[in-house]
């Protein structure tokens, strides 16, 4: 029985997709003898590697495996081939780290690629909010995107799992294409339902993840644990059983053994194969190497009523000039209250009354500025919030240079962090949602076309799906012109082709949605809004590229009927029992 045991662990048997790419990450050389069903494999290399195995004695680092053709896509090209093929596989990875090991400084320096994976959320996850959570559970760094809403999530879980250390480098959502999802779900193509679930797949919005590692390790299960005396242990909170020596790093799990063991690997797919991996990240991300070191940070930033009325262009021309790109602007009159929560660190000094009538006595600009590590970039321009510490060690900071009113501190505001941003953000430019429509005349090219010049806009697609409408749904979508003379010419341009419908999220929705379409004439847009939309892609009154809805009632009444599970991003509220706790730079 010993010997039958030895044997099973002296070559690996792999059969499927997973086995083999779970192989690959076997620590060391891997030596793979290929072969097909009706040709085994190589009996007689059995003795070799048995004899190589005793005498080395690395079961770590040395590994044999017998790999079915068949049935794994990668070993394609070896079908067919009855001569014996061996393949070799090297993974190198260090798993402990001596802190007092000292090279010298001698060691060349070895640099290794970042090891990414592409994480699908499901259509049926993104219309229930499930990728807001999924992001949440595997993320500590967001750098494309900041339509999350915190608000919404169980703030222990959040950060819980933002401790899992994975770091969301770039993220769209989008609707798949056929021929996408029949790529990316290959290995299953030959499941009965795999048709039906082909249709799922392009039902509806897909939340697509660029996903790595990060930097931080975690032990792995099942670990000894050590004397509980020792100093500077380090206990892992998911797994209070498992403790880390000082000095030993272990590797994480994967990002599919994260979600599994989360319970959520039902609304996310993964794919971490490399050859896979770079070919999805070219096709979903084709910027990605120019843009995967950019930290675009979101934040909010206020100008004081006097430098607002007096110097406001002088400031803008500033803030453009060093990177911001400006996503909203508001003028917005401060209340005492809000006033009060501003300068709250300022209540016991002498000026204070003083700096609460400068504050309300007339509109603020709000504004929302991005650029890439634009946090901590703002806070070095604004200066300090003191208007003397400025003068005297950052003379050329705004502090400084547009002090007003003999008011001895910063007349602009700054999140002091990207969590406050988020916060600030959301009660200052708070997201409304609206219905946008893509009419069936438009090409594919000009559906691209059209979604970039959306998400240039700053609007987030919350929610979209390809529609063949009938009469029923237009119905739910044009409801107020039913009456009309023209209603059955629009119901016959609609039926004719698929449209593509969205619901777009950001501050002032309808109204900026509106203004981005233009004048329903195309000829008139094209003479009094020439960038817009219908300007640009309208062939007629009928025909003039896209729809949005008139005001948020009537938003809010086509997304019900279309989007019958739709959350909105941000449901009517009190924002006075919800205001941010702000604070000066």
């Amino acid at each position: 029985m010993a010997g039958k045991k030895r044997e099973v662990q002296l070559q690996a048997v792999v059969n499927t997709q997973s086995l083999w790419d779970e192989m690959l990450q076997n620590k060391g050389l891997t030596v793979i003898d290929v072969y097909q069903a009706w040709c085994g494999p190589c009996k007689a290399m059995q003795t070799l590697f048995r004899k190589l195995k005793n005498e080395l004695n690395e079961d770590e680092l040395l590994h044999f495996a017998v790999a079915e053709a068949d049935n794994i896509v990668t070993l394609q090209p070896f079908r067919d081939k009855c001569e014996p093929v061996f393949l070799f596989s090297v993974y190198h990875e260090i798993l402990f780290v001596d802190p007092d090991e000292d090279d010298g400084g001698d060691a060349p320096s070895e640099s290794v690629d970042q090891l990414y994976c592409i994480a699908i959320i499901k259509p049926d996850a993104v219309i229930s909010r499930k990728s807001q959570e999924i992001k949440q559970k595997g993320r500590n760094v967001l750098a494309l995107s900041y339509m999350c809403s915190p608000l919404r999530l169980d703030p222990t879980l959040s950060v819980k799992i933002i401790k899992a250390g994975f770091v969301i480098e770039m993220e769209d959502k989008r609707l798949l294409t056929e021929q996408q999802v029949r790529d990316f779900y290959h290995r299953i193509a030959d499941q009965p339902d795999f048709e039906e679930f082909v249709l799922f797949m392009t039902s509806g919005l897909s939340h697509i993840l660029v996903v790595s590692q990060g930097n931080e390790e975690q032990p792995t299960l099942g670990e000894t644990r050590p004397n509980p005396e020792t100093e500077d242990e380090e206990i892992y909170e998911d797994h209070p059983d498992v403790v880390i020596p000082p000095g030993m790093k272990k590797k994480r799990d994967s990002l599919q053994e994260f979600l599994e063991r989360q319970h959520i690997s039902q609304f996310c797919d993964v794919e971490e194969t490399v050859t896979n991996v770079n070919h999805f990240i070219d096709v979903f991300f084709p910027d990605f190497e120019n843009m995967k070191n950019l930290k675009l940070e979101k934040i909010l930033a206020l100008l004081w009523p006097a430098l607002f009325q007096e110097k406001k262009e002088d400031v803008l021309k500033i803030i453009e000039d060093e990177g911001f790109k400006i996503l909203m602007q508001r003028q917005i009159v401060l209340s005492k209250e809000e006033a009060h929560t501003l300068c709250k660190e300022y209540e016991n000094e002498d000026y204070f009354g003083k700096l609460i009538e400068k504050m309300t006595s007339g509109p603020s600009l709000a504004l929302v500025l991005v650029r890439d590590h634009g946090l901590q970039h703002w806070k070095e321009l604004i200066g300090p919030s003191s208007v003397q510490k400025a003068k005297e060690s950052v003379p050329e900071s705004l502090c400084a240079r547009f002090a007003m009113e003999g008011l001895p501190i910063n007349q602009l505001y700054g999140s002091d962090s990207l969590e406050a941003a988020e916060r600030d953000i959301q009660y200052f430019f708070p997201p409304q949602s609206t219905l946008a429509l893509l009419k069936p005349h438009l090409t594919q090219e000009q559906r691209e076309e059209i979604l970039k010049l959306i998400r240039e806009a700053g609007f987030e697609i919350t929610q979209m799906k390809e529609m063949l409408l009938n009469e029923e749904e237009v119905e739910k979508i044009y409801s107020k012109i039913k009456g009309k003379d023209f209603y059955q010419d629009v119901v016959e341009m609609l039926t004719e082709g698929p449209s593509l419908v969205m619901v777009l999220t950001r501050w002032n929705a309808v109204s900026d949605w509106r203004r981005l379409m233009g004048p329903v004439e195309p000829e008139e847009a094209k003479l009094l809004s020439p960038d817009s939309i219908r300007a640009r892609f309208g062939r007629s009154v009928l025909k003039n590229a896209v729809h949005g809805s008139s005001n948020t009632y009537e938003a809010m009444e086509s997304i019900n009927r279309i989007f019958e599970d739709f959350i909105p991003e941000n449901p009517e509220r009190n924002l006075k029992m919800e205001r941010p706790i702000l604070k000066f730079t």
